[in-house]
This record gives structure tokens, sequence and C-alpha cells, in this order.
């Protein structure tokens, strides 16, 4: 029996207010994890209880996911709930709207791919990390094992891209028209990212279906924005004091929200704009404002805040170094690099007080994940603008070296880092290789082209301010080195 009798949940906990039997399969999105079930599908709650009469269910599926946690949630009659938790907010929400689930490992291949073929299916968004696109350099990684699988077994594939490649070639083949694909994942440009990467795999696959896909698909932008950290014993608790009991598909944000998409879909789509999110011609001054400022920050703080010993980003920013650190990075070096239509001395401020949130227990070590994956787009790029502007990086450079610092694998303690990235065996053994040298760890790291580019590593500026940050990271420590450069910024600036 299910913990989800609505009709005995607490007082004061949002339970949906439209009826799942007129609900119909038209969105399925693939990559059930924390981000997904905090973020769109909360404005889609919004979207349904607005307009009780819509027909827009959800099929939720997933590749990786732990398929048991599909099995609790169809225990769950397909409920689960959503805690949006600060200092001043504290409000539960049952979210309603998924009508099914599918998963390889429960369901079989076929059994995957069923939901794919519905007739009014739509839009099929995703949420898969960077590394899920399984591209290298800008292209297709042919070396990816998933994709060397998906090449050798196509219909029974292994990674994000080959299922939906798959997936449209199956409604095709069954003279089904195609969906919109929504890439909700945090990268720049995720449509065109989404886009080349199923492109290239179907090329390679099947020219005839690449120029069906070409001619039937579109790949929309977004951005999107919330804080949404890995459960913890303690924010589990939290959500079994308001419900009265566990949820296992339960999750914590933060209320903050924002949703830029922009509108271009083939088969049509929910008014999200209703309740709050934005469509757009052109999301990429607002991808560009995000990334930099907001996740760029939030890389740092990760990298910084772990070598010093703060498990959270709330407590790293409560650090006064730290936040000034923080503060001088968005309005010096970042801000300088951003054009929208948007006043950006506020959203920082907004950034500082969203990082002080005491309430969410957002781990630097989580943050930290994947860092060769997010560096590019959240760093790297950044500091390409302002060395073409001939204007210093001094903050953003000391982001990069503790980069470096953390993925070398042992901390100041002398313990060992649990690196979690595509390359983290690789990035460990060069730290080890260097034998805490900072010129060689430095020169290690920027020989990594996938990830540095040409460009980068061979830049005087860049690469003497990189190294100089490591060697102070290396003898003195992250807290005593962002202390200098809070503290010393203009002096070197000037060098």
């Amino acid at each position: 029996m299910s913990d989800f009798d609505l009709s005995k949940l607490a007082q004061g906990i949002e339970t949906p207010g439209y009826a799942r039997r007129n609900l119909r399969p038209r969105l399925l999105h693939l990559g059930f994890g924390a981000f997904a079930r905090a973020h769109w599908m909360g404005y889609h709650q919004d979207l349904l209880n607005k307009h009780p009469e819509l027909d827009w269910g959800v099929i939720v599926t997933d590749l990786n996911y732990n398929a048991d946690r599909f099995g609790q949630l169809e225990d769950n009659d397909l409920y689960y709930s959503v805690l949006e938790y600060s200092d001043t907010v504290d409000h539960t929400r049952v979210i309603g709207s998924i009508l099914g689930t599918a998963h390889p490992a429960r369901n079989g291949v076929d059994g995957f791919f069923a939901p794919f073929l519905f007739p009014d299916l739509a839009v099929v968004s995703l949420t898969v990390t960077e590394k899920g696109y399984c591209l290298a350099g800008g292209e297709l990684d042919m070396t990816n094992a998933d994709i060397v699988h998906d090449f050798a077994d196509p219909r029974a594939p292994l990674s994000a891209i080959g299922a939906l490649v798959e997936a449209l070639r199956r409604r095709r083949d069954a003279g089904l028209d195609a969906f919109t694909i929504l890439s909700l994942d945090n990268l720049p440009a995720n449509g065109k990212t989404c886009e080349k990467a199923v492109m290239s795999y179907a090329r390679k696959l099947d020219a005839d279906l690449a120029a069906w896909i070409e001619r039937n698909v579109t790949f929309p932008c977004s951005m999107v924005d919330r804080i949404v950290p890995a459960l913890t014993d303690e924010s589990r608790a939290l959500l079994r004091e308001r419900l009265g009991f566990d949820d296992p598909n339960g999750i914590v944000g933060e209320p903050f929200r924002q949703w830029v998409i922009e509108d271009n879909f083939v088969k049509g789509r929910p008014d999200w704009d209703e309740v709050g999110a934005q469509f757009a011609a052109d999301v990429e001054p607002f991808e560009n404002m995000k990334l930099r400022m907001l996740n760029g920050t939030h890389s740092t703080m990760a990298y910084l805040g772990y070598l010093s010993g703060y498990e959270t980003i709330a407590e790293t920013i409560a650090d006064p170094d730290f936040r000034t650190l923080v503060y001088d990075a968005m309005t010096r070096e970042i801000a300088p690099t951003v054009t929208v239509d948007a006043d950006l001395m506020a959203y920082r401020d907004a950034l500082i007080h969203r990082y002080s949130n005491g309430m969410l227990k957002h781990r630097t070590w989580q943050i930290a994940m994947d860092g060769s994956q997010k560096l590019p787009q959240r760093l790297l790029n950044t500091i390409r603008d302002r060395l073409e502007m001939g204007e210093p990086s001094i903050r953003l450079c000391l982001g990069v070296a503790a980069w470096m610092r953390y993925v070398s694998g042992e901390d100041e303690n002398g313990e060992e880092i649990d690196v979690r990235d595509p390359y983290a065996e690789r990035l460990v053994f060069l730290g080890k290789q260097a034998k805490s040298n900072p010129d060689a760890m430095a020169a290690a790291y920027l020989g990594m082209t996938e990830i540095f580019g040409e460009d980068l590593p061979n830049n005087a500026r860049f690469r003497k301010q990189v190294t100089a940050h490591l060697s102070h990271l290396l003898s003195e420590g992250a807290k005593a080195t962002v202390h200098r450069v809070v503290h010393n910024g203009e002096a070197l600036e000037e060098e």
C-alpha cells in the first residue's frame, strides 16, 4: 500500500490540483535524477494546477538511475515529494504528473522503448550531465565505451545518445512523427550540443535515418537553474518529518528556480511561461550569465572549499575571504564578459545570498565531480575572453589551479580524495607523477588538450598565473592562498 494517501498528508503539504486520469503520455524525460525531480517537473506541476484540463502527462525513464527506485516510485503510486527549503521558506509539495516508468533493467529493451512510441509523445527531455553526451573536443568520442557498444549493438544502446537515435528509428519505422528533444543539462548551448551528438552518431550509423532526424527533430536550447544537493541523512530526516514517512524519491532544493527555453518545438509544448518559465528566441545570453557567474564561482568554491576542509558551499561562503573572493570574481572578472538584458550586480548579490543558505547541505565534493567536463564552460571560456580583452583573470585562474590541486587525488592532510571524473584515473596518475612540483603538475594537466585546447596551454600569461597559484596551493594550502589573493589582488593584477 502506498504511503502517499493524499487525503491523509499533513496540513500545508501541497498536493496535485488536477486529476491524473485526464493525463496522456505526451512528455517523456530521460534521466530521472535529483535535478529533474526538483526543477522542470515543479514548473509542470504548477501549470497543471493552474489548468487542470490539460492532458500533458509525463513518463520517466532512465538508463543508469537505480532501477529499484522506479519500483519504489511505482509502490508510491508514482508520487514523490519536493521540499523547497531555505532560511525563510519551508514548503513541501507532492508531484503527481508521472504516468509510468521505463528502465531496461526492469522492463527489458523493448519495454524501455515502448513509451517512446506513444503517438501523442511530443517532447523528450533529458538530464544526463555533460558526460552523457559522449563528446570529446566537441566531437563524438569514438573511444567512449558506451558509444563503442552502441555501434556494435545499436538496437540495445547503453548511452543516452544511442537511445535517442534508436527511439527515433523505431518511431520512423512505425510510421509515427518525430518529437522535440529538449536538453535540460547545465552546459552552454545544450540543445546544439545534444544535436551535435545525436546527428554525429546517427550519420555514422545510418545516413537515411540521420537525414530523417535532421528534417523532423528540433533541439531547442534551455537554461536551467536551481540548487539541488544530493540527499543527505539530514535532508532525508527533514522530508520524513514533513511527510511522516520515508520517500526514497523525495528531494530537497532551494526555493529559487529559473528556466529559459528556446521556443522551437515541432509538435507543440506546454505553456510553461504561464508559471514562471521564459520562452526566448535566443537562450545563449542567459546561459552565459548563469554558467559563468553561478557555475564558475560554484566550481571554484567547490575545489577550494573542499581543500580547506569545508563540507558545504554554505560553510565555504561563510568564510569572509571566500565571500570576498566570489564577490570580486563576479564583479571584476566575470560580469565584464557577460552581455545580457539583466542586472548583473543584482544577480551577483542574489547568488551570494543563495550560496549562504545554510539549510541546503550542498556538498563541495558533489559539485567538484566531473570537473574535466565542466571546466571549459564554467571557467576557461571566460578566461579566454579576458585574455582577448587584455584583462587579468587572477581569481578565475585560481579556480583552475584549485581544480588541478583537487584532482591530484590527495588533500592537504595527505588523505586520498575520491575524485569522480571521466578522466579520474589519468588525473590522479598525473598528479602522483608530478610529486607536488607545481611546474610539473601544471604542465601535465595543461597537456590535456581535450580540456584546455591548444590555445590556453600556449598562452604565457595564463600558464604563469595558474602555475603560480598552484605553487601557493601546494606550499601554503587553500585557505592561505585565498587570503593572499583576496588581500593582494590589486598587486597580482599588476604583475
